[in-house]
């Protein structure tokens, strides 16, 4: 498709020149011959390009402030500003402020100058445009990975999902994979050719969360959009929704039930249609108990929960979630993929308080530090990274025996034991047993004995 560009000068000799150099080289074109026009014009449809005159017809308003009209909009639209009388100042002011190059009306302007500048600003504009879908797929191509219990009811949900509009509520720790999730269940939607927008409520300064969620619009007639103009049609996931203030909470309820709002400062209401998905690492009941969050708002936005466990909860998980990654990572970073001892014991002793998350960020950081390593370097590497972090005192089984009787203690360190190994085989009474020499009907006795369940 033809890229479509942007000619904004009221003097129409020059608007004429222009749009047919641009015409002869198959441009899609659109102009505009004043600032009102112009803006009629960026409001309708944000161009692949603009050329913008920096002197107009309005004495208090110029090229720049249409510049800043389309940074707005989108910053990723290249601009290139043209003037016969402007100052080294105006030049610089403009390319500070986001235009791609400045362009003089004067004796030097020429047509294969406008031609080569409008051929590398479109470009540079395609490069990051590859680059941020590249980026897109190699982050948001990574499945949910695992064969517990948690992870295939999960999976069953999301599928079952697939054809309906329901709301929905992910619940569970930071790292296991709320976001990841919910762009499953946007993916096998009807709605996946549409947005799929994010606004993380915990980043928002509390000023922030009304012209994020609803846009502005302003006395010039701009409009600064909000995450529900850009989701409409699409899906929009409300991340950590509890931080949302309450009063804000009244105003998402009756978007909810009405299906529109207006954005601030504006008088007509805006209508959407958008499906709800939000996640929280909070206990949302525990919210609304303690007067954090509406009741009537939670039971709008709990149609179908979903909750996510933490990965000390599906430690059986951590064998296939580290080949997965290692082998992804690999791929990504075009290096060689590493060979981990996935029964380490310290994988399943550590208590994981990134989840998911972590363990992907650890097998990065060895993938690219540790390439062409030996196994036995690798293991070791990892050891150290666990070690220096922490997270769980290894020795406290033995310090607190040293307070029990002999019974208690040693009770207390076949609990401890059996549950370990119980972790690095999955679950698996058999292989335990054969690992740690016990027939397995033996076993399963101790195992009822001490109070043990299966490890999920």
């Amino acid at each position: 498709m033809n890229k479509e560009i942007l000619v904004i000068d009221d003097n129409p000799d020059i608007r004429f020149l222009i749009c047919n150099i641009l015409k002869e080289k198959h441009f899609s074109i659109r102009s505009a011959a004043n600032f009102d026009q112009a803006v009629i014009e960026i409001n309708k449809k944000t161009p692949d390009l603009a050329i913008i005159d920096i002197k107009l017809d309005k004495p208090d308003k110029d090229g720049i402030d249409l510049l800043k009209l389309i940074m707005k909009k989108n910053n990723s639209v290249p601009v290139i500003m043209i003037s016969g009388h402007a100052t080294v100042q105006i030049a610089l002011e403009s390319i500070r402020l986001g235009a791609y190059e400045f362009i003089e009306k004067g004796a030097s302007f020429s047509k294969d100058k406008l031609l080569n500048y409008v051929n590398r600003a479109l470009e540079a504009k395609n490069l990051k445009e590859e680059k941020d879908i590249i980026e897109n797929k190699l982050f948001h191509s990574f499945e949910l990975v695992g064969k517990s219990a948690s992870i295939i009811k999960v999976k069953k949900i999301i599928e079952k999902l697939s054809n309906t509009e329901s709301r929905v509520l992910i619940t569970g720790p930071t790292g296991s994979g709320k976001e990841l999730v919910a762009r499953k269940i946007h993916k096998l939607s009807m709605r996946n050719k549409k947005p799929f927008v994010v606004i993380n409520a915990a980043s928002l300064k509390e000023l922030t969360y009304e012209k994020e969620l609803f846009g502005q619009e302003f006395g010039d007639g701009t409009v600064s959009f909000g995450v529900l103009d850009r989701a409409n049609k699409g899906t929009l996931l409300i991340d950590e929704v509890t931080e949302i203030p309450l009063e804000t909470q009244a105003n998402i309820l009756r978007v909810l039930i009405d299906q529109k709002f207006k954005r601030i400062n504006g008088k007509k209401d805006v209508n959407v249609n958008i499906r709800i998905i939000s996640s929280s690492s909070k206990n949302l009941l525990d919210e609304v108990a303690s007067g954090n969050f509406r009741e009537d708002l939670f039971h709008r936005l709990n149609v179908v929960p979903i909750e996510l466990s933490p990965l000390t909860s599906r430690t059986e998980d951590i064998p296939e979630l580290i080949n997965y990654f290692k082998k992804k990572i690999s791929d990504i970073n075009g290096v060689q993929e590493i060979q981990i001892d996935t029964k380490n014991d310290q994988l399943y002793t550590y208590n994981w308080p990134g989840n998911v998350r972590e363990l992907r960020n650890l097998i990065e950081r060895i993938t690219i530090v540790s390439a062409n390593e030996s196994k036995e370097n690798i293991d070791k590497s990892i050891s150290d990274i666990l070690n220096n972090k922490k997270p769980i005192d290894n020795n406290f089984v033995f310090r607190d025996t040293f307070s029990s009787p002999l019974k208690e203690a040693r009770e207390q360190f076949e609990k401890e034991y059996l549950t370990i190994q119980l972790k690095k085989n999955h679950g698996n009474i058999s292989k335990t047993a054969d690992f740690i020499g016990m027939e397995r009907s033996a076993l399963h006795r101790k195992l009822k004995q001490l109070g043990i369940k299966g490890i999920n």
